[in-house]
């Protein structure tokens, strides 16, 4: 379990059809990534266009002096199949995740603490999500 993850419900995302084409079948978070990118940017990240991982969606806040970044993707209780339609938006259960990523080579040579980056993102996070009236934050499923 990551200890900076999020779960919430929320009726403002929907899937966007052939979503999952640039994605892994199944997982979903364009809206809700593309929702957190300008809200990020508001906190004065530098934030890139939403990025396509195989997870889910990536928002990335900084490359320098690591990478610092926001998972959005979707939580499937079943195998997707291919043949139906996604699921309504509020039906799914959504994550945010805070990660960070530290070079490999500036890694070997000089030690890079992203704790506190860490903690400052998911606490950002966490507010902008808790301050829209229409998510729930809910347990881990």
């Amino acid at each position: 379990m990551n200890d900076h993850q999020l779960w919430l419900k929320s009726s403002l995302f929907e899937i966007e059809p052939g979503e999952d084409e640039k994605t892994n079948p199944g997982c979903y978070g364009k809206q809700l990534a593309t929702w957190l990118r300008p809200k990020l940017i508001e906190k004065g990240y530098k934030v890139e266009e939403v990025i396509a991982e195989d997870w889910g969606w990536c928002v990335m806040c900084t490359r320098d002096p690591f990478l610092l970044w926001v998972g959005c993707g979707s939580v499937l209780d079943h195998e997707p199949n291919p043949d139906a339609p996604p699921p309504s938006g509020r039906d799914v259960t959504w994550s945010c995740f805070v990660a960070a990523e530290k070079p490999l080579l500036q890694g070997l040579f000089k030690r890079i603490d992203t704790t506190s980056a860490v903690e400052k993102l998911y606490k950002e996070v966490e507010g902008l999500l808790k301050a829209e009236p229409a998510i729930s934050l809910t347990a881990e499923p």
